[in-house]
């Protein structure tokens, strides 16, 4: 086969980092689709644009007409809709239906220009440059400009804040290290080298929509944004409405308006989607809705993700200070039936690390953990753990959650291990999401709920490094830091997956976190309906949608 053609004018305007990524797919040590999600990174898409190689972004389909209320389903937002603070996946739709981000994290892990044009790193990757796209308008009449997204940034990192950005920004961006070079161009000069950080000011961050500088609050008021939409009506509890904006920079939405409707539970949505109320189901799970999975009138979205449930062990508390304990814990799992059964092959098989199929990054050369009783009765024997000793699983209540935790009790039984099960609402078991105050940071274990990144680097961290914000296993590894320091600061992606099989053998050797399996996101469609798209940060994208 030919080597893909790269033309001098690409070499000659390429940087010294983005070349290396040329060189990595000339010689074939990269595939195509690991290229253009490491080039987009770099920001090189623009350059890479002409290519014939790269496809070309899809055309909108002939049959598609403006006009149309698109109505959705939405689970009931947990609190205020407000960019700095929301932290549901409710909220996360919301506010993407009138803001919009610097940039776009596509389905496919790639990074697509949104509020920003071009963005390329310094040589250590320690300064990134973001080229910001002019002639744009927030829905209130104001002129997109640098300060927005100073002003954006430096809310989202202040420590003395609520941000829910924090747990992405914390040891990455400080507030006032974002600096305006001019009117349509910022630096982000970070606490330490980064060699993904376009993520975190993408749309896998969805707190960081850009927001006018002027802003004070409110925000469920205005819903002020640049986007495709702007507000027409919200009612907490109840629902919310949003129709075209004729003053939008890109391409005119397609439907007139947009309605959603709040449900307190995925049953009401599915009975609404059934009786023909509603057009979509922003998201559903595999347990409970079977009935959209087999309804010849509903299209399913089904998104390859690296959202997924993590069963942790406190490694600091009987019995699973011994690693033995837990990596025998972790060979009890059936992991092909597990996804075979409770998620119907809509998942994909954990290897113990945050490191999902989906990531480019993921070092595949490393062998998969299988189940294996007999060793894991021997790990047990060997630590001295009784057979009959008891320990308790406390977990939330939340889609598959109770499930895989019966479970785990039930293949535990098989080592001699007696797991309790207890299962509270999402608000117990989350308390006050602090050291010493909540029942999922302080348990001796616990199943928790992570959504989906576009890259591991924030799964590495807040559940793992020895001052994790979320590391409720209480895992603490000088080298586990080091190695995790070394994989945030390379660009380099082979690099990247040299460090990442060194991280991965060390926690199936440590294993303080068991990951069991990576599920898809699905989305619901009526079939009448054409060119929804989603994302599996619980987004969702109407502007195209029309129906048939």
């Amino acid at each position: 086969m030919a080597k893909p053609p790269f033309p001098d004018a690409i070499r000659r305007q390429a940087s010294d980092i983005e070349n290396h990524i040329i060189d990595e797919y000339v010689a074939r040590r990269i595939d195509r689709r690991q290229f253009l999600r490491h080039a987009s990174v770099m920001g090189m898409l623009p350059l890479l644009g002409g290519l014939p190689m790269l496809g070309a972004t899809a055309a909108r389909a002939a049959d598609a007409k403006p006009g149309g209320d698109i109505r959705v389903a939405l689970t009931t937002p947990a609190g205020s809709i407000d960019p700095i603070t929301s932290a549901d996946a409710a909220g996360a739709t919301l506010l993407q239906q009138t803001g919009e981000f610097l940039v776009m994290d596509e389905p496919d892990l790639t990074l697509r220009p949104a509020l920003a044009t071009a963005w390329t790193p310094n040589a250590d990757a320690t300064i990134w440059t973001f080229t910001l796209r002019r002639n744009v308008t927030f829905h209130s009449g104001k002129t997109f400009t640098a300060d927005d997204v100073v002003a954006t940034m430096d809310r989202l990192a202040d420590p003395k804040g609520a941000s829910n950005a924090l747990s992405v920004f914390q040891g990455v961006l400080s507030k006032g290290n974002t600096h305006k070079v001019d009117d349509y161009t910022v630096a982000f000069h970070l606490d330490a080298p980064n060699g993904n950080f376009p993520y975190y000011v993408s749309s896998d961050n969805y707190n960081a929509i850009i927001l006018p500088a002027s802003y004070a609050g409110g925000y469920e008021k205005t819903f002020d944004g640049t986007g495709p939409f702007k507000l027409d009506h919200y009612t907490p509890k109840v629902g919310a409405g949003f129709v075209r904006s004729d003053n939008y920079w890109g391409p005119k939405a397609l439907p007139d308006r947009v309605d959603f409707t709040f449900y307190d539970d995925q049953q009401a949505q599915i009975l609404a989607m059934q009786a023909g109320d509603v057009d979509v189901v922003a998201q559903f799970s595999v347990q409970g809705g079977q009935a959209l999975l087999n309804n010849p009138n509903v299209s399913v979205i089904a998104l390859k993700s690296s959202a997924h449930n993590q069963v942790h062990m406190r490694c600091d508390m009987d019995p699973f200070k011994d690693k033995r304990v837990r990596r025998a814990v972790a060979l009890t799992l059936n992991r092909t039936g597990l996804v075979k059964g409770l998620f119907r092959g809509k998942s994909d098989i954990g290897n113990d690390s945050p490191f999902a199929p989906v990531f480019p990054s993921t070092n595949t050369s490393v062998a998969q953990r299988q189940q294996d009783l007999n060793e894991a009765k021997q790990l047990m024997e060997a630590a001295g753990v009784k057979p009959g000793t008891e320990v308790t699983l406390t977990t939330e209540q939340f889609i598959e959650i109770p499930g895989y935790a019966v479970l785990i009790q039930d293949w535990a039984k098989a080592i001699g291990l007696k797991i309790n099960l207890k299962i509270e609402t999402q608000t117990a078991y989350y308390g006050n999401a602090t050291f010493g105050q909540s029942d999922w940071l302080d348990v001796p274990m616990g199943i928790t709920d992570y959504a989906h990144r576009g890259v591991p680097n924030v799964l590495l961290a807040a559940p793992l490094l020895s001052n994790g914000a979320w590391n409720a296993a209480h895992f603490k590894n000088p080298d586990y830091d080091r190695l995790v320091s070394q994989f945030v600061g390379a660009v380099d992606l082979q690099m990247q997956r040299d460090l990442s099989g060194k991280i991965e053998t060390l926690l199936l050797d440590e294993t303080p976190v068991i990951f069991g399996y990576f599920y898809n996101f699905l989305t619901a469609t009526s079939t009448k309906l054409a060119g929804v798209r989603s994302a599996a940060t619980s987004q969702l994208f109407l502007d195209r949608a029309y129906f048939v």
